[in-house]
């Protein structure tokens, strides 16, 4: 066995390229919807194998990059699957922009091991894997915010646990996910650890202890005296934007929603659930395609009989900025993807603009440079959504004080509540109809990483898929599977008090790197002073 190991080994010296490209593969399919995180550890094993016997910083950073490479395109496939819903650019595209996007995802790993080269080459391996792992969390780190940021998938998702249970995620309220993702990078070089020791019993020190936390369950949440009716309607990509299905759509929305008896409760609708603009003030021929007869005050109305007068809604809309334009009437010039907060009465009391936009979906970069070389946003229109102002807390009075991120933004670590007002939960509308079979379950991960994270329970609502509400502790406590109208009612989970990571952010996720960092490059030499002296 170790001599067909060692042959192997000695091919992969030959190709490290290729064996980095292999073992990113392999670690992608650690993530939902797969989730196969034993062989992630084994991918990570070999990465850092390759990494460590790297024999010049060029080697070592062209590893890093044909491993992040390989294992970020295989991650973000479902990004090729938007291309399939709009018909301004071909197809063949969205696989060619996939593997494209990556060349540059691919230099934060690509750093991450050029700096444990560089710091630790000569190191024993267990020095080496601290290091790595420190490194890896500042470039993550790095990789959720430079050029506004992109962090799906963090390499600590395969390490979250099925639906019932966080997994590892359970030391997310105190490390971050990002310090998550340097502890799996760890956990990959202890794996090596043992395969390098020639014993197969070392294997079972690492993997045992881990599989448990993987699968144990966590018991019943604590409730909150706020209900909530949470509605997927099942609006598939193709009628989103067909006027002639918006009649429809409203009313498979309503008969979702409509309640048995009157009582208080907080209404959650997904993004894109409604074509209307609710807002006052747009010229006349904004309103003409709307549902409700072309008047925005008809249009909340008929939302509040839906709703019922005890209760609260938050839905998904477009916001317009209208000004005059040179020549011609006022028209929009901007738009902003929202959520409203209306009451049984129909009254906007509330309401959130998207931060965090998606670039080429929700706006084009360089608009006057790529615009002339064809180039257009994925999602109908010809104008730009504008960010709002980052987290808010929308006070929703006897339901709750609700903070609320659309979509994608639900992914950025450390970015999702309002640290001066806390809420009581997190409302994260999506339409995930884009994004094959891929995305969503990975989306819904990150978003119950979110939650373990800041000790808040969120509330998922979409269009088609995956709906579900997430306790405090980032476990899936009821879920609405893709492709069916239904919808999900109780008690929203309680929230825990403000976790470590709530209180102090990505300075935490800095202290750790540190700490690895220290560890790493200091304990061989305290422990080999110990010994001379001894």
């Amino acid at each position: 066995m170790m001599e067909r190991l060692a042959a192997v080994a000695a091919l992969m010296q030959r190709r490290p390229a290729l064996a980095a490209i292999f073992f990113g593969l392999i670690g992608a399919c650690a993530y939902p919807p797969l989730q196969l995180w034993p062989l992630g550890l084994a991918a990570l094993a070999g990465f850092v194998w390759l990494v460590h016997a790297a024999p010049t910083k060029r080697a070592a950073l062209g590893i890093g990059w044909c491993f992040g490479w390989a294992h970020l395109t295989l991650a973000n496939n479902w990004i090729a699957t938007a291309f399939t819903h709009q018909a301004k650019m071909p197809e063949f595209l969205g696989w060619l922009a996939v593997p494209l996007l990556c060349i540059y995802l691919a230099w934060y790993p690509a750093l991450a091991a050029l700096a444990a080269h560089m710091l630790a080459k000569k190191r024993p391996l267990w020095a080496f894997g601290l290091v790595l792992a420190g490194a890896w969390i500042v470039t993550e780190w790095l990789r959720g915010w430079v050029f506004t940021g992109y962090p799906w998938p963090p390499l600590g998702l395969m390490l979250l646990g099925g639906w019932g249970t966080p997994g590892l995620a359970r030391v997310l309220p105190w490390m971050g996910t990002y310090a998550l993702s340097g502890l799996t990078v760890l956990l990959g070089c202890g794996v090596l650890i043992a395969i390098t020791r020639k014993r197969a019993t070392g294997l079972i020190v690492p993997l045992v202890p881990l599989a448990a936390i993987m699968l144990v369950p966590v018991t019943s949440a604590r409730e909150s005296d706020v209900r909530y009716t949470l509605v997927q309607p099942y609006l598939p990509q193709s009628e989103i934007n067909d006027g002639s299905k918006f009649d429809e759509q409203f009313v498979r929305i309503a008969r979702l929603t409509t309640p048995s008896r009157d009582q208080s409760r907080l209404v959650l609708w997904p993004e894109s659930a409604l074509p209307d603009y609710l807002e006052d003030g747009y010229p006349t021929r904004y309103y003409l395609q709307m549902t409700a007869g072309g008047d925005p005050r008809l249009a909340r109305r008929r939302i509040g009989t839906v709703i019922g007068p005890q209760s609260t809604l938050l839905t998904g809309v477009v916001n317009l900025n209208i000004a005059p334009r040179p020549g011609t009437v006022p028209g929009a010039v901007s738009a902003r993807n929202s959520v409203m907060a209306l009451n049984g009465e129909g009254q906007i009391i509330g309401g959130y603009d998207k931060a965090h936009l998606v670039p080429y979906g929700e706006y084009l970069p360089l608009r006057p440079i790529l615009e002339p070389l064809g180039l257009s946003r994925l999602v109908a229109g010809s104008i730009d959504y504008l960010p709002g102002p980052g987290p808010r807390t929308l006070d929703l009075g006897v339901h709750g004080q609700a903070g609320v991120m659309i979509c994608y933004e639900i992914v950025f670590s450390g970015a999702v509540a309002d640290k001066a007002n806390r809420p009581d939960y997190i409302f994260n509308p999506s339409n995930d109809g884009w994004f094959g079979w891929w995305g969503p379950p990975q989306h819904l991960a990150q978003a119950r990483m979110r939650a373990a994270e800041e000790g808040l329970p969120v509330l998922r609502s979409t269009t088609t898929g995956i709906s579900a509400v997430i306790d405090a502790d980032g476990v899936v406590r009821g879920h609405i599977a893709t492709g069916k109208a239904d919808k999900l009612e109780g008690m929203i989970p309680a929230a825990k008090p403000a976790t470590l990571f709530a209180q102090f952010g990505h300075a935490l996720t800095l202290a750790w790197a540190g700490l690895f960092l220290i560890l790493g490059l200091a304990l061989p030499r305290v422990l080999a002073l110990t010994r001379a002296r001894g």
